[in-house]
């Protein structure tokens, strides 16, 4: 959750609510694909970069502005001029450590919420640590979980539309709960699986053994599995790493990565190089 201290928010624009499309099953987390159009031309937005949405929260002394960043979950359009940008939220609670109590995510249920025709106050843009290396011989291993695989769609989509010719590997490992739940991979919503039949790109699955307790989603497993290609990958010096998820997930990563590579050390080198070549990039969530 991102402090309202850390981005300019004077840049504020009006937007209306286009679409908004449950993503997920009715017994299932809630997670909802919203279409906003920015009411303004002067308004860009583009797959690197993120946006915000700024909600008004009663609390204790009064109202407060509470700010959150939202990714582009697709390749940007405009309608008349004006942007139309597309969001994935999860509707979230939380509970207090210290009363015990649940409380409902104040930017995620007020999205939810939204119903066609609404507006809301967007803010941004605001760049994203990930972008597309100029070389396109360059290996993307690109790992997410939840709703944070909504960069990476826009992120694919641009390279495979917009900067085409890509000739290195790109590697997707996205973790869910159940098949019903990956977004973009599945039957219904899966418009990640058109890029299966390009030669440089591939998607793994990871889901938890348990979808209804709170058993983990084994992304590492996933990882491990293609234990050969990534050491590979790893050994390249035109590779990138990509990472965009819960703070858990980075945990998990060096744990599967330490195996992969055969040591914690080991890992620990190759991250420390990755970082320093600006070849490492999160956003945690």
């Amino acid at each position: 959750m991102a402090n309202l201290s850390d981005f300019d928010i004077d840049r504020r624009y009006k937007a209306v609510v286009k679409n908004t499309t449950r993503l997920t099953p009715a017994d299932t987390e809630e997670v909802r694909e919203i279409v906003v159009e920015v009411k303004n031309p002067d308004f860009e937005c583009e797959v690197d970069q993120s946006f915000g949405v700024l909600v008004d929260s009663p609390g204790d002394f009064g109202n407060t502005l509470h700010h959150r960043l939202y990714s582009v979950a697709d390749l940007p359009k405009r309608i008349k001029g004006n942007p139309q940008l597309t969001l994935l939220v999860k509707r979230c609670s939380y509970v207090d450590e210290f009363n015990g109590e649940k409380y409902d995510g104040i930017a995620s249920n007020y999205l939810c919420n939204r119903k066609k025709g609404d507006e809301i106050t967007v803010t941004g843009p605001f760049q994203l640590p990930f972008k597309v290396p100029q070389d396109k011989t360059s290996n993307l291993i690109l790992i997410g979980m939840g709703t944070g695989i909504a960069p990476f769609r826009s992120f694919i989509k641009h390279i495979y539309k917009d900067v085409k010719d890509w000739e290195g590997k790109i590697r997707l490992f996205y973790g869910a709960r159940s098949g019903l739940e990956l977004l973009y991979l599945n039957d219904k919503d899966g418009d990640l699986t058109n890029y299966y039949d390009e030669a440089t790109f591939e998607a793994f699955h990871a889901l938890s053994p348990r979808p209804h307790w709170a058993d983990p989603i084994a992304l590492d497993k996933a990882l491990e599995a293609q234990k050969t290609e990534l050491i590979e990958l790893l050994r390249m010096s035109n590779t990138y790493v990509y990472v965009a998820g819960y703070e858990a997930i980075l945990k998990m990563l060096d744990k599967a990565f330490s195996n992969i590579l055969g040591s914690e050390e080991a890992w620990r080198l190759r991250k420390a190089e990755l970082i320093a070549g600006k070849k490492w990039a999160e956003i945690i969530y």
